[in-house]
């Protein structure tokens, strides 16, 4: 049983912007307008202090792509956003959150956003949430009483597609705003065997049908780079091209020089250049920025600039 960290000493603002300035407004969903938000105190405790300004609507369905590489993973930051999303100090506007996860069950989920202060089961009866199992009736049958999820229970493309469009239409109400969090449906690719092209083209009407998309893959070099094999051709391209067309990309790894008892890994945050066709309410991003960031035993997150 760990121990839960000692609170965080008393935060003194330093001159200039602090790194979870940048990565706060990432945090606050990405295809919104905000004004300058405060500095945020830099550690993020069971009350995550994402801040959240007032926001007004964007034109465009914006993709966010968030990715891992083995022993960093993207869990802490998916369950971060979803606080900030749904709860009802962090939010200007209320928003409906579908969150699909190919590698993790609804327990996992429940449990890592109870620790935030977050209860997904109260925003499930409030119909501002919705979780879409994709692991645990995709390949055996689901358990007879298991929790009220919506459960895949076929690895057919089409099938997959049709579950998280009625997650969208019955399993939540209409909001202001609408974010749908698709976890590592690159399992489902190397599951099935399914071409990254079909994947792709299957993604689309979803993301129009939403404000923001969340997608978390993960990118470690050998499947990225190596490409000698079917499966890692398709993986690359199914992760290269949504990293193309994301507004934002979102890119934790480890320390390249080996693990720290104080780091857990390196986040960098990328944005894509603004585009002609971008709508004329589009807010310009905050330049490119990488940061280190610590997930405790309670899972706590510090987030700091290298030599901080």
């Amino acid at each position: 049983m760990s121990i839960p960290a000692p609170p965080p000493p008393p935060f003194t603002p330093m001159p200039g912007p602090h790194p979870l300035t940048y990565l706060s407004i990432y945090l606050s969903i990405l295809s919104y307008r905000s004004s300058p938000p405060p500095p945020p105190a830099p550690h993020i405790s069971k009350n995550p202090s994402i801040n959240h300004t007032q926001q007004t609507e964007s034109k465009g369905h914006a993709l966010v792509l968030l990715t891992s590489v083995l022993g960093a993973t993207t869990n802490w930051l998916v369950l971060r956003w979803l606080h900030a999303q749904l709860s009802s100090s962090s939010a200007e506007e209320p928003a409906a959150v579908v969150l699909v996860s190919f590698m993790r069950d609804g327990a996992f989920w429940r449990e890592g956003a109870a620790k935030l202060g977050l209860d997904l089961e109260a925003m499930r009866r409030r119909r501002r949430f919705a979780f879409v199992d994709g692991l645990t009736g995709l390949f055996v049958s689901p358990p007879e009483n298991g929790p009220p999820d919506r459960i895949l229970d076929s690895a057919d493309l089409a099938a997959v597609m049709a579950g998280i469009t009625a997650a969208l239409d019955k399993d939540i109400d209409v909001a202001p705003r609408t974010v749908l969090i698709i976890d590592q449906i690159d399992a489902l690719v190397a599951t099935t065997g399914l071409a990254s092209q079909a994947v792709q083209s299957a993604l689309l009407p979803l993301r129009e049908r939403v404000d923001t998309t969340v997608l978390t893959l993960a990118a470690d070099d050998p499947l990225i780079h190596t490409q000698t094999t079917r499966l890692e051709r398709e993986h690359a391209s199914l992760v290269l091209s949504h990293a193309h067309a994301a507004r934002t990309v979102v890119a934790l790894r480890r320390l390249d020089s080996g693990p720290a008892p104080d780091v857990s890994g390196v986040i960098r945050i990328s944005s894509r250049r603004r585009h002609p066709f971008d709508g004329q309410d589009d807010v310009p991003l905050p330049p490119d920025a990488e940061y280190l960031y610590h997930v405790a035993a309670d899972w706590s997150v510090t987030v700091f600039e290298r030599g901080a």
